[in-house]
């Protein structure tokens, strides 16, 4: 049995831009030949990839026939390097990554910006929670990602980045309103802001201040900027890093609410696949992430 690369292609395009309609923009083809690709590819198999929803997503097979073509596609980029061609000769090379909101915010485009001077590549970032950032990497829809999860998925390896810092933060005026008295029975009323509903940092803190994280009412604020932006506002207390505080923390215009902060370690993990492309991303993410991050 063989997989022929151009529908292993033609299927990663597929999922990436979600409809049959979008990929065949992108490969300057009609609807029915991508779909007859991706029929001709599910014979060869003897199985379904695709599950033709909206958007479309592969099935444990596709995800497999993903990775092989994500991978080729990088050892492909590798080859020609080593053959010495020329960056305009060759089309740049699209590598997805995986990372949670806080460090796309704060440090981690920094050396995507180094490492997109030095080599023919663009980046397709996803954003999750770090989490669950981990399984895109499972999936095959990812490369590498930044992850909380510290062993190595299945046919990956993991490098330690560091910790990310967080503290309970809020304007003056929203300490002065909200937060007289007993903090303790005042963090109960008091409205906090959490990025989505998996968030849970705030409940930690208030967990820590003996306070039943049930309570408080919440405001949410779906990016990471935002909702460093809601905080500075007044809009409620909230745990930031301290990358997106110390200024506002500098000038007085936040404050912090104390307790101990809550440090989420991170982990950089990539495909197990030798790849001077690939290993050049993890050698810089991983000294970028170690010089900015708290040592884990």
């Amino acid at each position: 049995m063989r997989i022929p690369f151009e529908l292993a292609e033609t299927l990663a395009l597929v999922v990436d831009e979600g409809t049959l309609d979008a990929a065949a923009r992108r490969l300057h083809v009609t609807p029915s030949a991508v779909s007859q690709r991706i029929k001709a590819l599910e014979e060869q198999l003897g199985r379904l990839v695709l599950v033709r929803s909206k958007p479309v997503r592969p099935t444990e097979a596709g995800m497999s026939v993903i990775r092989l073509a994500r991978q080729l596609a990088l050892l492909e980029h590798d080859a020609l390097a080593e053959l010495g061609a020329d960056d305009g000769e060759t089309a740049l090379t699209s590598v997805p990554l995986a990372v949670n909101a806080d460090s796309l915010a704060t440090w981690f485009l920094e050396p995507l910006a180094r490492l997109a001077e030095r080599h023919p590549v663009v980046f397709d970032l996803h954003r999750d929670d770090q989490d669950f950032t981990a399984g895109l990497l499972e999936s095959g829809t990812v490369m590498g990602a930044v992850t909380s999860r510290a062993a190595p998925v299945a046919g990956c390896r993991a490098s330690v980045l560091g910790a990310m810092r967080y503290e309970a933060v809020a304007t003056p005026s929203y300490v002065e309103r909200w937060l007289g008295g007993d903090r303790r029975a005042a963090l109960a009323d008091a409205p906090l802001v959490d990025l989505d509903r998996r968030d849970d940092l705030q409940n930690e803190w208030l967990a820590q201040q003996g306070v039943d994280p049930a309570h408080p009412p919440r405001h949410y604020v779906p990016a990471s900027n935002d909702f460093a932006t809601s905080v500075r506002l007044g809009l409620g207390w909230a745990m930031l890093p301290r990358f997106q505080s110390h200024d506002a923390l500098d000038r007085g215009e936040l404050v912090l609410l104390g307790g101990a902060p809550v440090d989420v370690a991170l982990h950089w993990q990539q495909w197990n696949l030798r790849s001077p492309l690939l290993d050049a991303i993890a050698e810089t993410i991983v000294a970028e992430g170690r010089r900015v991050l708290t040592p884990a």
